[in-house]
């Protein structure tokens, strides 16, 4: 009865359009007030509980490096060189924008920044050399999902608060899924190109590709600091952060010289609201997850699905449909907070690895962030490149189904994204 009472205020109030931390809350209080008899102040301490974790620190850090950096000019230093190495091949271009949407990806963890870095300046690049716009779209908006894999990554932070799970180790497992998803995207853009005959750039001499590559390794030290620092046990994933915001403002103001003072109160007003939205969602969210727990709703839910016995592959299935789905119509962090511990106890009974779950979880959370019909970063192409849903979305499918084939992989063969947390932590 409670479940189908808060479904039933949550899908209401979506529908009147009330953006996802109200339902959220809602939905915990018709719990807590309505059917459970707990004192009301339980709610505002789990919301507050929510938020303590020391883990949860680092989102507004890596928040606000991404924030300078996509101001800056690490993003075009970085296209710059990629392009001076492959952008004399066959499907270069297609390469160079899959690549710096990786490296930036290492740079910022945000994939909707990273639509708006690497977009703005390769989009009309590539249509000068050919490429349909509906390729470069899709190119650019589920390149941008390796963001989320490779380090730092917000849902990863998320995942591994909610679960208990170390963030480090999880920051290091996204590290061979996000090169696997990067080389097929790669394979496939050459493939694109050679079908459709797209002609190719000069090519540039080793001095212009040192001299690119010089440039460009003032920003490449993001991915050193955070997964380098991380795994020497130089520092936290917390303190990776702090570094990273540091390294970002020393880059763009002093080296780079590309911000100005007056441009760092726009920057962090712009952090402070995310953040904010962010935190309310966590907050939301661990109540609502107190609320389901108390009342032993993952295992009604689970238990009605069958999961309860079931073998540990078809529970990782039942895991990436549920969160792949789930993203096509939310946001991936309400979909983490809300999906994870319902999915907890089956997880731990059934003796699945935590971080290979949150893999998977990321994963499918960055899919759905990029498939019809609701996926954020649809909606981020669409307000940036002024283009209509339709041509945004016409060549998704071949990406689509390259990201669930390495879902499929990750299933079948864990170690794409265990070898290195084992490697690095035993």
């Amino acid at each position: 009865m409670l479940a189908e009472v808060m479904i039933s205020v949550m899908v209401v109030l979506l529908l009147l359009g009330f953006p996802m931390m109200i339902p959220l809350i809602a939905g915990s209080f018709v719990a807590f007030f309505i059917f459970m008899p707990i004192p009301p102040d339980i709610m505002i301490q789990q919301m507050l509980g929510g938020i303590r974790p020391a883990a949860l620190v680092a989102v507004p850090m890596f928040i606000l490096a991404a924030d300078i950096i996509t101001k800056g000019h690490s993003a075009d230093r970085l296209i710059d060189m990629v392009m001076r190495y492959v952008g004399h091949v066959r499907g270069g271009l297609g390469v160079t924008a899959a690549t710096s949407c990786a490296l930036f990806g290492a740079v910022s963890g945000s994939t909707q920044a990273t639509v708006v870095a690497i977009g703005s300046p390769l989009r009309p690049r590539m249509l000068e050399g050919g490429y349909k716009d509906s390729f470069t779209l899709a190119l650019i908006v589920n390149a941008s999902d390796i963001a989320m894999l490779i380090p730092p990554s917000i849902a990863m932070i998320i995942y591994g608060v909610i679960s208990g799970t170390s963030i480090a180790e999880l920051f290091v497992a996204g590290v061979g899924p996000g090169l696997l998803i990067l080389s097929l995207f790669s394979a496939y853009c050459v493939f694109y190109a050679w079908r459709h005959n797209i002609p190719t750039e000069p090519k540039a001499s080793w001095k212009d590709r040192l001299t690119a590559t010089r440039e460009a390794a003032w920003p490449l030290g993001f991915p050193v600091i955070v997964v380098g620092g991380i795994y020497g046990g130089i520092f936290s994933p917390t303190e990776a952060a702090s570094v990273c915001v540091a390294y970002a403002f020393v880059l763009e103001f002093i080296i780079f010289r590309s911000l100005k003072w007056p441009d760092l109160f726009e920057i962090a007003k712009s952090t402070g609201l995310i953040t904010a939205v962010v935190f309310i969602l966590v907050g939301a969210g661990n109540a609502f997850s107190w609320a389901i727990s108390f009342n032993q709703i993952p295992q009604e839910i689970l238990g009605g699905l069958g999961l309860d016995e079931a073998s540990a592959i078809m529970v990782l299935v039942a895991i990436s449909i549920a969160f792949f789905v789930g993203c096509m119509f939310v946001d991936p962090i309400v979909v983490i907070l809300v999906l994870v511990p319902i999915f907890a106890p089956i997880v731990e009974s059934a003796g699945i690895d935590p971080v290979l779950v949150g893999v998977i979880i990321t994963l499918q959370v960055a899919i759905g962030s990029a498939t019809p019909p609701f996926g954020c970063d649809i909606f981020t192409a669409i307000a940036i490149f002024k283009r209509p849903y339709m041509d945004v979305i016409r060549g998704t499918p071949p990406f689509v189904l390259i990201l669930l084939g390495v879902s499929i992989a990750l299933i079948m063969f864990p170690q794409i994204a265990l070898f290195l947390p084992q490697l690095a932590f035993g």
